[in-house]
């Protein structure tokens, strides 16, 4: 069974949960960022408000999993044995909903769609606007073109974190920065 909120499955379970979590969450100034239930494992994903600083401390994740976890024990919203994981989305994260791709405007983005645009199932652009209904991603070709995605065709889609490389030690932009190539 794999239920999730905000996508095309939902169900009483994940009803009550989010219910339950989210005002935990809130108080915390976090964001429920999504819920998950696939074979015994309820997934809840926290991140950052919209436009917040980056990055959920572990802090906060041991917190909201202890709140949550006795919440749980008060209220019993999920039938039957279950395992709670507690997380943030990561630097490279999964996108469901419209408001995830609100919130990643300007980043760069990896797409498999349901059905071929031009000829190509996995489009990677950089995401420029995003509607209730569809995304426009800026491809990385020759002409810059811009890509229209309706959610319909979405099949996947997560961001994509540019890892570039270690200054080397001693080098010009590891001294300018003090030393820490974080």
């Amino acid at each position: 069974m794999s239920i999730t909120r905000g996508g095309a499955q939902s169900s009483p379970v994940i009803d009550r949960v989010t219910a339950l979590i989210n005002p935990i969450v809130a108080d915390l100034g976090l964001d429920l960022y999504d819920i998950e239930y696939t074979g015994g494992v309820l997934r809840v994903v926290v991140d950052t408000q919209p436009g917040g600083p980056e990055g959920v401390s572990l802090d906060n994740i041991s917190l909201i999993t202890r709140l949550v976890s006795r919440e749980f024990d008060h209220s019993d919203p999920i039938p039957g044995r279950y395992t709670l994981e507690v997380s943030s989305p990561g630097l490279e994260r999964t996108l469901r909903e419209p408001r995830h791709f609100h919130r990643e405007i300007g980043k760069t983005l990896a797409v498999k769609l349901e059905a071929p645009i031009n000829g190509e199932r996995r489009v990677q652009g950089d995401l420029i606007s995003a509607t209730d209904d569809s995304i426009t991603l800026r491809l990385a070709d020759t002409a810059m073109s811009e890509l229209i995605i309706p959610f319909a065709n979405i099949d996947r889609a997560k961001t994509v974190f540019n890892w570039g490389p270690a200054p080397k030690p001693g080098s010009k932009k590891s001294k300018e920065d003090g030393g820490n190539a974080s």
